[in-house]
């Protein structure tokens, strides 16, 4: 089930009050959101799908254009989501390292939604949730995007739900900023921050010496102080997951993590098993050969991905809580739809 900005909220909430985290997964390709939405079946979890610049203009999406990729990525999780075998999988879907002049427009179109037309029929197609990059924008640029992102939600009458970060790779976040930062957005628009992304010692990517500074301490304390400024249950959402160990995720979410994102570790995981697979394989790639069509074909590497793909994402959403917490969240979503249809 593709929640919308309201029943992502809800869900957000409940792991802020529950203390559990989802798992944001940066799906690169259409088969790696058949996997991710498979594991979270297995496990019972809750997931969120995410998608940065580089995969909407990346040749499995967009081909160069990024609200074509916008609209095709949105298009194929909404089929999966809305498919029986995964309408109990609660999935959020999320605008992830969005940055540069293009940043307004693409992240304006998430919100308010892109038109799917066929055959005389239009559906519209909107994000979950929605971040943006800040690692290039000052304090007040980054609250005056997010703003204006709000007030555009607001002039197309639908919801929207935030997440807002501070500079993730620059060590740990003073408590100043944060404050500053959501106490900005928070007094011109209350209520639409979910989650707030501060720097906790850890970074994007991998890093061969680990990441000694990381900090469940500086989670609990972002924590607090989101919390006290909006006057609400909030998350903290964990940027550069990869190279933490399962040990070190617990912790930052029993601190107040509720949004765990993984990029780096999952392309590793699927280029190491596709490496495999044509290593294991490669002889077939022969006319000649009677398996040259099976192997050839992008089924044939897709599954060999798959197969050790999936359990890694099952592990590594035990490792963040998530498992058997899709049930609980689906009631959530279902009952924010329910008031919702039952508002005047």
């Amino acid at each position: 089930m593709l929640l919308d900005p309201l029943q992502a909220r809800a869900v957000y909430d409940l792991a802020a009050r529950e203390r559990f985290a989802i798992l944001a997964v940066n799906a690169d390709s259409p088969a790696c959101i058949v996997d991710v939405l498979e594991a979270a079946r297995l496990a019972q979890a809750p997931v969120i799908v995410e998608t940065s610049l580089w995969q909407l203009k990346g040749h499995s999406f967009g081909a160069g254009d990024a609200l074509r990729g916008l609209a095709r990525y949105l298009a194929d999780i909404s089929v999966l989501a809305e498919d029986p075998a995964y309408a109990d999988v609660p999935v959020i879907f999320h605008t992830d390292h969005i940055k540069g002049p293009e940043t307004v427009r693409i992240i304006s179109a998430a919100i308010s939604g892109l038109p799917l037309r066929n055959q005389g029929s239009t559906a519209i197609l909107r994000a979950s949730s929605i971040s943006l990059d800040a690692s290039e924008l000052s304090e007040e640029q980054n609250i005056d995007t997010l703003a204006a992102l709000i007030r555009h939600a607001q002039a197309h009458g639908v919801p929207v739900t935030c997440e807002m970060e501070a500079g993730v790779d620059d060590g740990i976040t003073e408590t100043a900023v944060i404050a500053r930062l959501v106490g900005g957005l928070e007094r011109r628009h209350p209520g639409h921050l979910a989650l707030f992304a501060p720097g906790i010692g850890s970074q994007h990517g991998f890093s061969a010496g680990g990441f000694p500074t990381f900090s469940p301490a500086a989670v609990g304390r972002a924590k607090q102080i989101i919390e006290e400024i909006c006057g609400r249950p909030m998350g903290v959402a964990l940027h550069g997951s990869t190279g933490l160990g399962e040990e070190q995720i617990r912790a930052a979410v029993a601190a107040g993590v509720t949004k765990v994102n993984w990029s780096s570790e999952s392309l590793l995981v699927r280029a190491t098993a596709a490496r495999g697979y044509w290593r294991d394989h490669g002889e077939d790639i022969d006319p000649q050969q009677r398996a040259f069509k099976a192997t050839a074909m992008d089924n044939g590497v897709q599954s060999a991905v798959s197969q050790a793909y999936v359990p890694v994402v099952r592990a590594r959403m035990a490792a963040v809580g998530a498992t058997a917490r899709g049930p609980q969240c689906l009631h959530a979503a279902r009952a924010c739809a329910a008031l919702a249809g039952a508002a005047p």
